[in-house]
């Protein structure tokens, strides 16, 4: 696969809030950059299948403006428009 950002996110490494809930997000960086590539090519994985639901129930965009981080320790993507910056 392809990675689509050729930089880390500008916040990984950092602690942000998530916009609905307030859950303290830890940023590791984009997903493509974790994941080698786009999360929509991640046939059967947990995250890229939670991702898809909660984006499809959010009507969120299907771009690959998507982050990778941790909330209480569990691996999470989330949208960037899901995070407050």
């Amino acid at each position: 696969m392809i990675q689509i950002h050729d930089k880390p996110h500008p916040l990984a490494g950092t602690t942000v809030k998530v916009k609905d809930g307030g859950e303290e997000f830890r940023i590791e960086d984009w997903a493509d950059r974790v994941y080698g590539g786009s999360i929509w090519k991640e046939n059967g994985n947990p995250a890229a299948m939670a991702y898809a639901i909660n984006a499809a129930m959010k009507n969120l965009p299907i771009d690959n403006e998507i982050l990778y981080g941790k909330v209480d320790g569990l691996g999470v993507l989330l949208h960037v428009s899901e995070i407050q910056q």
